[in-house]
């Protein structure tokens, strides 16, 4: 892989507070790349924050085992992690976007099956932030 690439997730890459969590959810919007459905909003960017902040979900009405709730949310975040290039790289400088990863299929999935939603997702995003949003 490129040299210059960081595959990290740190902790301020994740949105926290339940008043960013509502505005995600009220003002966002969103799509369907099987097996997420993804929410993002596009806000102004502060000094200390990171470009692109995720929340992961996998409900308990979709997945009844905590122990597979728990995976699947690994197997998101790890797929994000080694993919998030392809969102950094069309964002302006002064934006910032917060992004849910909801998971909707109703039974478990493979690393390969949720990397194939995780980059449809990820391309149209930033498809939709070079279109001139």
């Amino acid at each position: 892989m490129d040299k210059g690439l960081r595959f990290t997730l740190k902790k301020k890459e994740r949105v926290s507070g339940e008043k960013r969590i509502e505005n995600l959810f009220a003002n966002g919007r969103s799509f369907i790349a099987y097996p997420l459905r993804v929410v993002y909003v596009v806000c102004d960017k502060s000094e200390s924050e990171s470009q692109v902040s995720i929340f992961v979900s996998v409900p308990k009405k979709r997945i009844g085992s905590a122990v597979n709730r728990n995976r699947l949310k690994r197997l998101v975040r790890e797929t994000y992690r080694l993919n998030k290039h392809l969102l950094l790289s069309a964002l302006r400088p002064e934006t910032r976007v917060d992004v849910a990863f909801v998971y909707v299929k109703d039974e478990l999935s493979d690393f390969a099956a949720v990397e194939k939603g995780m980059i449809k997702s990820l391309k149209e995003m930033a498809d939709s932030q070079r279109g001139g949003e």
